[in-house]
């Protein structure tokens, strides 16, 4: 146990550095907006909208009754991170043993991806944590099927689903992996178990068919690039070295774990068989949909990354002599560090927008009688944000803008350009606000719209900010 304290502590002091260094991104923003609406409208925009992550957005209100600052905010994220380095020891242990349990913490603790996202206003560390802990109450279930060990079972699942939809490709995974296991090592009890999780979150099933998936339209077909891309990131992003040492590691559990050649084997070799379907096949399956309709986005596949880790220890747990083990160990966590500082400096996932500055530069810069018009309606999520932690005065939203108070309408509506047109001449300077704006071929319709609306009355223009861009429209 003090072994594992250590490796903890160790995880907080990487994921709480430098936590509030970089400015929230577009998505945080809308996280934190999106919780500080009120019940009704939180409600509406859940069900309308942004059911994903619904779990996270409801701990993040109260969350947000104890402190409103980008550290605080983000500390909630830390919290899952940190829990998630003990369960995945618990989850080793049961596979394997305490030694591998404890190979797979330091491995998460160093992780440059785990750190990453730990440190992001966003539910994947919420969806980490749930999937291990759902991972290992699904082996308890197995083994004991006692009524205890199935409810926590069906509970945790369901909320990690609630934590962020891709987690149900786990879920698939295990009942996948259970057809793998000899038939008596598989409890009767357990079957009915996938039905109570399916009544669980028939809501959300409901949601997709009603919504499709509208939300993740922005989202690009992979090519051997991006995959190329996944696995450096959810190996450490320190290089090809360290997914060279992963996948040795990998290999090496593998080879000892996969002899047995029948459908249905012994426990032994189903460990290590679970493993790989909870690694891969979320993977394979999404591409596989993507060449119909793209939906793979690194990101969402954190939830994959215990599964890597687990058998990368189960390899390093098998080096011989014993002694060669702290000697492998430095060396993947040397290179996992590397990852980690380097990310620190910078996202190596995303171009972050520098909202704080760009709110800043507004504000700074506003004066009696200005408007601001965001480009995409949540565009003002993050802007709002900073608003509120600065206090200056702020010109008026002219879009989006329904009422006093930020509602559902605010994240969702689309541009009324006859009432801008009615709008903008009342106004001396007009503040343009871009996000995402540019496409493959130039600025998109929306964009060039709007730019050729403002310019009617208010030609002279000037660029404030980049990234996002900023430009200051004056008669």
């Amino acid at each position: 146990m003090g072994a594992l304290g250590l490796i903890t502590a160790v995880a907080a002091l990487l994921y709480f550095h430098a936590i509030a260094a970089k400015s929230f991104w577009f998505d945080e923003g809308v996280s934190v907006a999106i919780a500080r609406l009120d019940w009704r409208n939180f409600a509406r925009i859940l069900w309308r909208r942004e059911a994903n992550m619904s779990l996270y957005y409801l701990l993040l209100r109260g969350w947000l009754h104890f402190g409103q600052s980008e550290a605080f905010i983000r500390g909630l994220s830390v919290g899952f991170a940190l829990a998630a380095v003990p369960a995945l020891h618990l989850l080793g242990r049961r596979l394997f043993d305490s030694r591998t349990g404890l190979i797979a913490a330091i491995l998460l603790a160093v992780n440059a991806y785990a750190v990453r996202y730990s440190q992001e206003a966003r539910s994947y560390s919420l969806m980490l944590l749930l999937c291990v802990l759902s991972s290992l109450y699904f082996l308890k279930a197995v083994e004991s099927p006692s009524r205890r060990n199935r409810m926590a079972y069906v509970l945790i699942s369901a909320l990690a689903v609630y934590a962020h939809f891709f987690s149900g490709l786990l879920l698939l995974a295990q009942w996948l992996a259970l057809r793998l296991l000899d038939r008596e090592a598989v409890p009767d009890a357990t079957r009915k178990d996938w039905l109570w999780i399916a009544l669980a979150v028939s809501p959300i099933a409901i949601f997709v068919a009603t919504t499709g998936a509208g939300p993740l339209r922005w989202v690009q077909r992979p090519g051997l690039k991006e995959l190329w891309d996944f696995a450096l990131r959810l190996t450490g992003s320190a290089g090809p070295l360290l997914l060279v040492a992963y996948v040795l590691a990998c290999g090496a559990a593998l080879w000892a774990g996969l002899g047995q050649t029948a459908r249905r084997v012994s426990w032994d070799a189903w460990r290590y068989r679970f493993l790989l379907l909870w690694l891969l096949f979320p993977v394979l399956l999404t591409l596989a949909v993507s060449f119909a309709r793209p939906l793979f986005l690194p990101r969402y596949f954190l939830f994959c990354l215990p599964a890597l880790l687990l058998l990368a220890a189960a390899g390093l747990a098998r080096v011989r002599p014993a002694w060669l083990l702290a000697p492998a160990l430095l060396i993947f966590a040397a290179l996992s560090l590397r990852g980690t500082m380097s990310y620190y400096q910078q996202d190596f996932d995303l171009h972050r927008d520098d909202w704080r500055g760009a709110t800043q530069s507004v504000l700074s810069q506003a004066r009696p009688g200005d408007a601001v018009i965001f480009q995409i309606a949540m565009g003002r999520m993050p802007y709002e944000y900073y608003h509120s932690l600065m206090g200056a005065p702020t010109p008026v939203v002219l879009y989006p803008h329904r009422e006093e108070r930020i509602t559902f309408l605010d994240f969702v509506e689309k541009p009324d350009t006859a009432q801008l047109e009615r709008s903008e001449p009342q106004y001396r300077r007009i503040w343009l606000i871009l996000s995402y704006a540019e496409t493959p071929t130039g600025l998109d319709p929306t964009t060039q719209t709007m730019e050729n609306l403002i310019l009617r009355s208010h030609p002279r223009v000037q660029q404030e900010f980049q990234h996002p861009d900023v430009l200051l429209y004056t008669r």
